[in-house]
């Protein structure tokens, strides 16, 4: 493997930022939106933001690289195993550790992004081996395999998903018929308890903890259910049954799961996929959290694995109309109410920072900024990835004025501010 860098003004952008902050796969409660970015560019030049870093060598995946403004972390696939590596920002790998088989069927590659929690990593191989590290050495401090010990259920393409934190517990959701979600010591990995089951598989989302009616809840997600659960106790407070059995034909232990719930308030959007019949769904918690209503369906913003992000009581993202295309669709969040439904190049993911939407095509690799506007789709500067192989599937971050981006095997580093 090849690694080269370019550093060009990473002093001035490295303003630390680790007092008991957890980074994390699509930033803060997994929202889609990065909130302490300031300051970033309102438009690109022509050939795109200046490259700051440049580094090939991180394995084959689709997960996103996070850094805590010390070390860049990516995970990839190399061989048979799920390797993380910590780059420092001189372009310089510190060290490349594997931590557990990777997914090695259809759609081989990571998938899971690390998860960041002071001076410790935990990260979730293709197998489901959920794994400790020092963040410093890549020593491995505890690792289990949760697939074996908690007799989890695969859905169709492993795990995705990335460890929730929160406390002194991390959080993992295995799926099958001996438990749904397990919560372990962050320090020790023992366990503290393991939730009951709602049966079926496991799905693609990660869990985020949320205050919902002045109480805080993970919502999480397998290939069926969506859940409200204690993170205190692991006591499933309300679940939905999303899967209907009659209405998706693919598999029958469940749904290809893959965008994260979208909350605001005690609303959350789910959405799938696949022109799936009975649409995406506001839900609502009631007052007591023991149940979930339905408020409203849609069948426009059907998102795929993109993610959705809402700003200013409205959702934007790519819906599915095959797997290889999809259109732009913004919503009103109160009504669902479509405000546009507009076309780019493909679907593909999107996040919130600083004012601007960041779009990353799937198809084209394109990369756009436009304003959370309602009454139009108007991308304001784009450029193309040229760097990397496979599919652009990696959802970007966002630290220090920096925009972090993989795809395949090369992870690249941008100043965007």
């Amino acid at each position: 493997m090849n690694n080269k860098f370019l550093l060009l003004a990473l002093a001035s952008l490295l303003s630390l930022s680790l007092n008991a902050q957890i980074f994390q796969f699509r930033g803060e409660n997994r929202a889609g939106k990065f909130p302490n970015e300031t300051g970033l560019l309102k438009q690109w030049p022509a050939d795109g933001p200046e490259i700051l870093l440049e580094y090939e060598g991180i394995g084959e995946g689709y997960s996103s690289v996070i850094s805590n403004g010390k070390y860049i972390y990516a995970s990839g696939k190399i061989g048979d195993d799920d390797y993380l590596t910590c780059i420092d920002f001189n372009g310089n790998k510190k060290w490349q550790v594997s931590y557990g088989k990777g997914w090695d069927q259809a759609y081989p590659g990571n998938r899971g992004s690390v998860t960041i929690d002071g001076d410790r990593l935990y990260i979730i191989s293709g197998y489901d081996r959920l794994s400790c590290l020092n963040a410093e050495t890549g020593a491995i401090i505890w690792s289990k395999d949760v697939h074996e010990e908690y007799q989890g259920e695969f859905h169709t393409w492993g795990s995705s998903e990335s460890p929730l934190v929160l406390d002194n517990l991390v959080y993992i959701t295995p799926g099958g018929s001996t438990t749904t979600m397990v919560a372990f010591d962050k320090m020790t990995g023992a366990e503290v308890w393991k939730s009951g089951s709602v049966g079926g598989g496991r799905g693609y989302t990660s869990p985020a903890v949320y205050n919902i009616n002045g109480e805080d809840l993970i919502i999480a997600t397998t290939a069926g259910f969506l859940l409200a659960v204690k993170p205190e106790t692991g006591e499933i407070k309300a679940s939905y049954k999303y899967f209907d059995d009659t209405q998706w034909r693919f598999q029958r232990n469940g749904m290809i799961w893959c965008a994260n719930p979208v909350v605001k308030g005690n609303q959350i959007f789910i959405s799938l996929g696949y022109n799936y019949g009975p649409g995406a769904k506001m839900l609502r918690l009631n007052s007591t959290n023991r149940s979930f209503e339905e408020v409203y369906s849609n069948h426009l913003l059907d998102n795929h694995h993109g993610g959705i992000v809402e700003v200013d009581g409205y959702m934007y993202g790519s819906n599915w109309l095959n797997n290889n295309d999809g259109n732009w669709v913004c919503l009103d969040w109160a009504t669902g109410e479509t405000m546009y439904d507009a076309k780019w190049t493909s679907k593909g993911s999107i996040v919130y920072a600083d004012g601007l939407l960041y779009l990353y095509d799937e198809k084209s690799g394109e990369i756009g900024i436009m304003k959370p506007d309602p009454t139009g789709f108007n991308i304001i500067s784009s450029f193309k990835v040229e760097t990397g192989s496979g599919f652009h599937w990696a959802h970007p971050f966002f630290l220090n004025g920096m925009m972090f981006h993989r795809h395949g095997d090369v992870l690249t580093v941008y100043k965007v501010k």
